[in-house]
């Protein structure tokens, strides 16, 4: 858990607008991950395997356009747990104002 202490000698708007920016992060995270599922989902679907079982299984020899698509695939998985990484921290957030 991350807490955040907001000390403002303006106003007390200050808080939202931190708020503000914050959950906007999150919907441009949620929008990214929607995405890069997407992208997995057709790898999974041509593949007829699971993200799992190609990382436990499979390598660039096994891919239809070798190194090219396996690096895709990997990488939009690392992107997925990236993502899912960051939208948890900025999740976890408390706010405290003083």
């Amino acid at each position: 858990m991350t807490t955040v202490q907001i000390k403002s000698d303006s106003d007390n708007d200050t808080m939202d607008i931190i708020k503000t920016a914050i959950n906007a992060e999150v919907k441009r995270l949620e929008l990214g991950l929607q995405k890069t599922e997407r992208q997995i989902a057709k790898f999974e679907e041509e593949y007829k395997i699971s993200s799992e079982i190609f990382l436990l299984k499979f390598t660039a020899e096994d891919m239809k356009k070798g190194d090219s698509e396996y690096i895709v695939w990997a990488g939009e998985l690392k992107i997925k747990e990236r993502i899912l990484k960051d939208i948890n921290r900025l999740k976890e957030i408390q706010y405290v104002a003083k």
